[in-house]
């Protein structure tokens, strides 16, 4: 039987040299510029975490103000309370999950003021929070055109919430008005 030209020796030799080279060839200046110097942060990185943490800022508040006419359709109407306990604990916890990171010592930021009074009519009410659930699912699925890739994710995933949430409260307020 006749060798083909390559072994098994040649094959692992010449992957061995592919993958060394591709080791030197990553790990070369360690970050710095022909010169010595260490490179600035590019302006449009700079721009681009501005961007993120003023829409994660932005959502945190919407969450927030949302959380305050939750506890208002609450306090106004108690019997629809259970019903708005599981969503309210959502959207504080989507509020979470958005929160941009925060500097050592920075003060905690004052809670929004309530969005003003309710309906007296409870499903009424709970419906006003229904349109409230899908203006912030159509506020995050609007953000998603200038989100980072791993923020546009966590706001589809929010807005995706926001309208099941909307969905529940218009059948909540039905089962409320009847």
């Amino acid at each position: 039987m006749q060798r083909t030209g390559t072994t098994r020796r040649g094959a692992l030799t010449a992957t061995g040299a592919l993958a060394l080279g591709a080791v030197l060839t990553g790990c070369g200046g360690d970050g710095e510029a022909a010169d010595g110097r260490r490179p600035t942060r590019s302006g449009a990185r700079a721009d681009a975490v501005r961007a993120e943490r003023a829409l994660r800022e932005k959502a945190v508040r919407d969450g927030a103000r949302l959380i305050a006419h939750y506890d208002l359709v609450a306090e106004a109407h108690p019997a629809t309370a259970a019903g708005l306990a599981p969503l309210r604990a959502a959207v504080r916890e989507h509020g979470k999950a958005l929160a941009p990171p925060r500097a050592k010592g920075a003060p905690d930021e004052a809670a929004p003021p309530a969005p003003g009074p309710v309906s007296t009519d409870p499903g009424a009410a709970v419906k006003e929070l229904a349109a409230a659930e899908r203006r912030r699912a159509d506020a995050h699925t609007e953000a998603l055109l200038t989100a980072e890739p791993e923020l546009a994710r966590l706001l589809a995933s929010v807005a995706a919430a926001a309208a099941a949430h909307a969905y529940l409260l218009t059948e909540l307020g039905k089962e409320t008005t009847s």
